[in-house]
């Protein structure tokens, strides 16, 4: 049961207390009163350094979605190390996974490969700079976008930053300068109206409109399509370019979130599913757009290196991670999502709990709201909630399924019909507890 001070995670946490601030190098890892260290892998389930079995259902923060040591990923990522994990210089595995993911995505011409989701987000609003010419960008209230200085502004605005009329750009970590503040327009997400006059408002200095179709730390809410056509609609009116970030929502479908809404941004960022296991990141866009990174004819306008950008280890990984997820993949993961998803609603009825599950696909999150979740404010946790989140969290831990401490679930292709059923019996009987403590 955890916690236990005789464990032998807790016994590594003292330890790295020493060499590592908080004794891990992931803030969205640490636990209290002490993360739990993971030690292998294999298909949907991973053991501690306790021996502990669990389902896995925060798969590395939405990334392996074929689990963990899937053999056809091991298979092409060995086969690689056995000629070499990096070069100065290029290799035809960029070629052939650039070749796919352009295939999938009727938006995209062109792709450059970058190390993390994070690094994709910073060279996406770059290049939207260096294309328009202008210093702004726009992003939604609460949504997370890697740790870049532009993209962070706004995460996590508390109840009294708000604002009265609009929202209001806020720092997120200390020390982040003013004039980034300034150069970042807030807009609320799923609300058409207030973000379309926000845009226009500040339309001639933006270089760019970023969304994320489903914004995980905004509540998992999916996006209304007529606010992402609006979108659509208004940057093309002041010029300015439409970025969806698709680090997570890429996991949705054959060809993403915006295959789903049926619409094309300008660029869109890629991560997570696409390394297959290992870092990455990548800009994806219009020929026109990404030809900022072009250094034929010299200097190119957003010049872009990264001693690990498209190593081949991450590129054949990548691609056979992709190749795996054909179409009935997707449906096999709609599949078992929907199932995750009713069965935790079913359970919070009988409880007799107030909440729910919001979500698509292999996405899911749970809430302890009574009422609906649409942006990040109707999302934003009561001190009850909280308390309730914490809970049902520490009761499926110790049932042995693993979720976001923030109740984010993402499946993967491995899990069974058995384990769905194990992973809603667990939220059930987690239900219970948290019925209990009110």
């Amino acid at each position: 049961m955890y916690p236990d001070p005789k464990s032998v995670s807790h016994a590594i946490y003292n330890r790295a207390l020493a060499s590592l601030p908080g004794g891990n190098t992931r803030t969205t890892v640490f636990m209290k009163p002490y993360p739990i260290y993971a030690a292998r892998g294999e298909g949907c389930r991973i053991w501690d350094v306790d021996g502990n079995e669990f389902i896995d259902c925060i798969n590395n923060f939405t990334s392996l979605i074929h689990g963990h040591a899937h053999p056809s990923l091991i298979e092409a990522a060995t086969r690689q190390l056995s000629v070499g994990s990096a070069f100065g210089l290029p290799t035809e595995s960029e070629i052939d996974l650039a070749e796919l993911l352009v295939s999938r995505l009727p938006s995209v011409q062109q792709v450059r490969f970058a190390n993390s989701g994070t690094e994709a987000v910073m060279m996406a609003l770059k290049a939207a700079r260096a294309f328009t010419g202008r210093p702004k960008i726009a992003k939604c209230e609460g949504a997370y976008h890697g740790s870049y200085d532009y993209a962070e502004v706004s995460l996590d605005p508390s109840p009294d930053a708000w604002g009265r009329n609009a929202p209001v750009s806020v720092a997120y970590a200390k020390g982040t300068p003013d004039n980034v503040l300034a150069d970042v327009v807030t807009i609320p997400f799923n609300d058409t109206e207030a973000a379309v006059s926000l845009v226009r408002e500040h339309g001639s200095e933006l270089a760019c409109v970023m969304v994320d179709p489903m914004p995980n730390r905004a509540g998992l809410a999916p996006a209304d399509k007529a606010y992402l056509n609006a979108l659509r609609e208004i940057t093309r009116e002041v010029g300015a370019l439409l970025v969806f970030d698709e680090v997570i929502t890429f996991r949705l479908g054959y060809s993403g979130a915006q295959g789903l809404w049926g619409i094309d941004p300008d660029l869109t960022t890629l991560g997570k599913i696409v390394g297959g296991g290992f870092p990455v990141g990548a800009i994806a866009g219009r020929k026109e757009v990404m030809s900022v990174f072009d250094p034929r004819s010299g200097k190119p306008a957003l010049p872009h290196g990264g001693t690990f950008s498209a190593n081949p280890v991450t590129m054949r990984a990548g691609l056979a991670a992709m190749q795996l997820l054909d179409e009935a993949a997707f449906t096999r993961l709609n599949v078992i999502g929907e199932a995750v998803r009713e069965g935790v609603n079913e359970a919070f009825r009988r409880k007799g709990v107030p909440g729910g599950t919001v979500g698509l696909g292999s996405l899911l999150k749970i809430h302890f709201a009574d009422r609906p979740i649409r942006d990040y404010r109707s999302a934003y946790m009561t001190e009850q909630e909280t308390k309730r989140q914490a809970v049902f969290n520490l009761g499926l831990l110790n049932r042995g399924v693993l979720a976001a401490s923030y109740g984010l679930m993402a499946l993967s292709t491995p899990m069974t019909d058995a384990d769905v059923d194990t992973i809603v019996a667990a939220a059930s009987d987690a239900l219970a507890e948290v019925s209990a403590s009110v």
